[in-house]
């Protein structure tokens, strides 16, 4: 049995729910453990590896880089060979890269297998949300993708308290080690419970998968190297990303003009096809840049371990956890346009408090609560736009789909990085540079360079006061000018959404008439 009917879905579907939702936790838990580990790593062996600060960078990025790029090739040969083949290779490929990297003994061999980790994350991610799409019927298939959802939030969430408990009673090695009993389970699990399900079989678009995967690396390389340099200057960035640009114009050509294209263009006729990309793009780019820099608030001037800053984050999972289930119940009965805009608000509250509320002083149970606001924000946010998205793409091209939407969000987020991460950076070196002249110029590059020389000690004790009073001061002014810059994006997406998402339903089950379903939409 392929999957389920229509009307009833597949008969041990939310079984295997359970064991995606396990699969895709340590998938994306991997990409917020490792955070907590890196001061540990920087030490020499047997402690660490020795790693030096770019080393510790590549450790992240080489996932990030090769995940983002080989996302949407996988969707697209995921629906041709079988979703659920690709599911258990990428389990083998991301088990296999996990063990070998727990007994990495040098900084490189961390580096590459981390990148063998991205390639089996990204083999296997797309196919967990298109085996939903066949596992499920049409009216249940919206609350399987709220779990799937609120797992992404409590994944991200619980990686750094797992790394943070790990550590402190084991070697570096366990926050890796960790992940192979769990992707056995999965393993057995998938391949007793789980159907094959493929997808179109129509000619391979090997061009249009090699122009997508030279052009999605090259592009996310640039905006990782942006990110890492807190600077848009050099060939290096603009050059790379100026390459993926060029190379994903191509593909989009390519995918016009051949008949049996991996992606159709015709899709993105519907307003709401385009809409929700947009919006999972832009939700991503501003939560993902300003979450990041919480990390630096909450460990630089609260001073709070990163296994307590992890503690800290975790409400922003439970909140996605809980309220990413009922966020369709909410969609039928409001319409996701209300709930989108109510969700978008939810999201923008936190980055004014940030732009306007937040101090060095700030007691912590005011981030406690803008972190759970942001969550249920997050989680009526997200499964609409996810859902329009993946119900804009026929069955047989739900690798697709699923694999289009992990794309935009991992390509979001790594922009909110970078240019948020841009702005706060010079915003940040211009400010300590009038605050605290008497600072050597290595040490007022960014914040964590002045913070780190405050530790070390290499700066004069009698200044050490001034200089930290100047250090706070121009975080939470660089902070706020990122917030700003977020409030901007938020709103961008709040206008999309009160334009494109679709309304309330009328009690026939039929959208209002301005509402009705587009001629291109309705065409898929």
């Amino acid at each position: 049995m392929e999957a389920g009917s229509d009307d009833q879905g597949h008969p041990r579907r939310w079984a295997i729910l359970g064991v995606l939702v396990i699969s895709l936790i340590v998938v994306v838990l991997d990409n917020t453990v490792l955070n907590v580990a890196m001061k540990t790593l920087a030490e020499p062996a047997p402690v660490g590896v020795g790693a030096t600060q770019s080393d510790l960078a590549w450790m992240i990025n080489s996932y990030t880089l090769v995940f983002a790029g080989l996302l949407f090739a996988a969707g697209v040969i995921g629906d041709r060979i079988g979703r659920k083949r690709m599911l258990l290779a990428g389990l083998v490929v991301f088990g296999v890269a996990s063990l070998l990297s727990a007994y990495s003994s040098t900084p490189d061999q961390l580096i590459w297998y981390r990148a063998l980790m991205g390639a089996g994350a990204a083999i296997m991610m797309p196919s967990t949300l298109s085996l939903l799409r066949n596992l499920f019927s049409a009216k249940e298939f919206p609350k399987a993708l709220g779990i799937w959802t609120g797992a992404v939030g409590i994944g991200g969430a619980i990686g750094p308290i797992v790394g943070g408990a790990l550590l402190e009673r084991f070697w570096w090695g366990s926050v890796f080690l960790i992940n192979v009993p769990i992707v056995v389970f999965g393993l057995v699990a998938l391949m007793i419970m789980a159907p094959e399900s493929k997808g179109s079989q129509a000619r391979a678009d090997f061009v249009g998968m090699a122009l997508s995967m030279i052009g999605l690396v090259s592009l996310t390389y640039g905006i990782i190297e942006a990110g890492d340099a807190g600077s848009w200057s050099g060939i290096e960035v603009w050059g790379t990303i100026a390459l993926g640009v060029l190379v994903l114009t191509a593909f989009v050509l390519w995918e016009k003009r051949i008949p049996h294209a991996s992606l159709d263009m015709k899709l993105f006729k519907s307003t709401r096809f385009s809409a929700s990309s947009a919006i999972i793009t832009l939700t991503f780019f501003g939560m993902m840049g300003l979450m990041f820099f919480m990390t630096f608030y909450l460990q630089l001037l609260k001073g709070y371990s990163p296994l307590e800053t992890g503690l800290l984050f975790l409400p922003f999972g439970a909140a996605m956890l809980v309220f990413a289930p009922l966020s369709n119940t909410l969609v039928n009965r409001f319409g996701a346009k209300a709930v989108g805009i109510v969700a978008m608000l939810l999201v923008i509250t936190n980055f004014t408090a940030t732009a306007f509320v937040l101090e060095a002083d700030t007691p912590v149970w005011v981030v406690i609560v803008l972190f759970l606001i942001t969550g249920a924000g997050m989680a009526n946010l997200m499964p609409p736009a996810m859902n329009t998205l993946m119900s804009s793409v026929p069955r047989e091209k739900a690798g697709v789909g699923s694999a289009l939407a992990n794309t935009l969000r991992q390509v979001g987020g790594a922009l909110g990085v970078a240019v948020l991460g841009t702005i706060m950076a010079q915003s940040y070196q211009s400010q300590i540079a009038d605050s605290a002249p008497q600072l050597p110029d290595e040490a007022r590059e960014s914040y964590a360079s002045t913070y780190g020389a405050l530790e070390t000690g290499a700066l004069p004790q009698d200044a050490t006061a001034r200089i930290v009073q100047a250090a706070n001061d121009s975080f939470i002014h660089s902070l706020h000018t990122t917030a700003l810059a977020a409030i901007v994006v938020g709103v961008v997406g709040l206008v999309i959404i009160a334009l494109f998402f679709p309304g309330r339903q009328r009690r026939d089950g039929t959208a209002a008439p301005t509402e009705a379903a587009e001629p291109a939409l309705a065409e898929v």
